[in-house]
């Protein structure tokens, strides 16, 4: 019980047959019941003998009263806590006094601890814990600071150290593998594209940690990883690394879901883990998005040398990105069995979310692609758009060629000039000649593998041609300038009321 539960018990609160006290609107206006133990009950009742004889008519219906027959006090209370803890020899030695507050962190502690002891699945028993302490959520118990509650039981939970004078330490490298192992492996049977984006921001992390700590990862424990610190590697990649607010909230959301994870595992460092889960994603500007015209696609297409081997994949894969609307890692992941051409000619692939898809293929987009497999020559699990050396082009690799061609196309079409190109434009050209064809949103969305229909209004935003169509159907303003002058005097006179 919080102190102020107990200071505002009434004698008809406590249930002597059921031994069960009535706790009435405390914290967030929650009652509930609380069942005593025996030894409880029975100093409870020798307490309620001791009160009838010496006030036998008190002022208060208060259970617990003081010398004037009336309802004690906070301070009182705390007074006398003081004076018994000082005379026991408590916490002579600590930095900080006992107070009134810790007999209920003790008790929390000692359950967790029994129940670590003895339980096999203690997370399935903290709501009950919650609620006997009378918490809004299951998730403030965990703030509860068990030392070793883990290491309660034999040969259970990461390895432990401690810091002469300082707080227990644990060592995040256990938990870190198990959360990729574990988590995303087993229970969430996360995409390799996913696991590769966390281990990318993890790895940042640990290594700017260890830069400016110069403590090595495997030596590092959950206190190195507080708010302040993920915050400072937030701000190191915007402001050192130049990424950008998405790419930031990206890598936040990785830390996120690590801390999520350890939450479960570390109740004795919830306070720190609680605080980083608190750090929000950044707001950013949302603007419009990038397209290419119908004539600057076709600059951009004849840029690559068509004599060289380079050039004429390059072309198929710009070509083959236009068309269909794929993302750099559909396009990067496509093997030669992908494309079927002929009747139904299409390309299939696997995106965001497991999301499989076929698009269909338009019939320029089939004589580039026919013509580049007949040169490919590939077997059927071999890359669609392999390098020199056979191996799967990568993302920053399709990026820098596409970058390179730009520039060349760039001198036949200026307008080109003044547009930062990369892969993802593609993408948004694809769904930008769909939309101006007249197609509906729905199909749009089909079409690109979105989530959700919603996310086709970025496109429905960026086309102009859109909204000049809606303005021509409004009717023109011929109304004419000036103010509403009543001919009528009997009008004039409740407008002037």
């Amino acid at each position: 019980m919080r102190i102020g539960e107990a200071i505002s018990l009434d004698c008809d609160d406590v249930d002597w047959a059921q031994g069960v006290l009535l706790i009435r609107e405390s914290k967030f206006g929650k009652s509930r019941l609380v069942p005593l133990h025996d030894s409880v009950v029975r100093a409870l009742r020798e307490y309620d003998t001791l009160r009838c004889a010496t006030a036998p008519r008190p002022k208060d219906p208060a259970f617990f009263i003081s010398r004037t027959r009336r309802r004690v006090i906070y301070a009182v209370v705390s007074a006398t806590f003081r004076q018994l803890v000082t005379a026991a020899g408590i916490g002579a030695e600590a930095p900080h006094p006992p107070r009134l507050h810790d007999l209920r962190h003790s008790f929390a502690i000692r359950t967790l601890l029994h129940w670590y002891r003895t339980e096999d699945n203690v997370q399935a028993k903290i709501p009950s814990l919650s609620t006997y302490l009378g918490h809004r959520e299951p998730a403030h118990t965990y703030l509860v600071p068990v030392r070793s509650a883990r290491t309660a039981r034999a040969g259970g939970g990461p390895p432990r150290r401690h810091r002469k004078g300082g707080p227990l330490m644990t060592l995040i490298a256990a938990t870190l593998q198990a959360f990729f192992t574990d988590r995303l492996a087993r229970q969430r049977q996360a995409s390799p594209r996913t696991v590769a984006a966390y281990r990318d921001a993890l790895r940042l992390l640990l290594v700017f940690i260890q830069q400016r700590t110069g403590t090595p990862p495997a030596n590092l424990d959950w206190n190195d990883l507080d708010a302040d610190t993920v915050s400072a590697f937030l701000n190191h990649l915007e402001d050192e690394r130049g990424n950008g607010t998405r790419t930031r909230n990206v890598r936040l959301t990785a830390i996120r879901s690590l801390f999520s994870y350890a939450a479960l595992q570390h109740p004795e460092h919830a306070l720190i883990i609680q605080r980083v889960l608190d750090i929000p994603p950044k707001r950013f500007d949302k603007r419009i998005i990038t397209f290419l015209t119908e004539t600057e696609v076709d600059a951009l297409l004849a840029a690559p040398d068509p004599n060289r081997w380079e050039g004429r994949r390059d072309k198929t894969l710009i070509a083959l990105a236009v068309q269909t609307g794929l993302r750099v890692s559909e396009l990067t992941s496509l093997n030669c069995a992908d494309i079927s051409l002929g009747d139904g000619a299409a390309v299939r692939c696997e995106g965001k979310g497991r999301k499989q898809r076929a698009v269909p293929l338009s019939g320029p987009v089939q004589a580039i692609l026919k013509s580049w497999m007949n040169e490919r020559a590939g077997h059927p699990a071999d890359p669609l758009f392999p390098t020199r050396t056979g191996r799967r082009l990568s993302r920053d690799a399709v990026a820098q060629r596409l970058n390179t061609h730009t520039k060349t196309a760039a001198k036949s079409c200026p307008s080109l000039r003044d547009k930062d190109i990369h892969p993802h434009v593609l993408r948004h050209s694809c769904a930008m000649s769909l939309l101006q064809a007249g197609v509906d949103t729905t199909v749009i969305a089909l079409w690109l593998g979105h989530a959700s229909i919603r996310s086709t209004d970025a496109y429905v935003h960026a086309d102009m041609s859109t909204k000049e169509q809606a303005l021509a159907l409004t009717t023109p303003l011929t109304a004419r300038p000036g103010r509403y002058r009543p001919s009528d005097t009997t009008l004039a006179f409740l407008d002037g009321l």
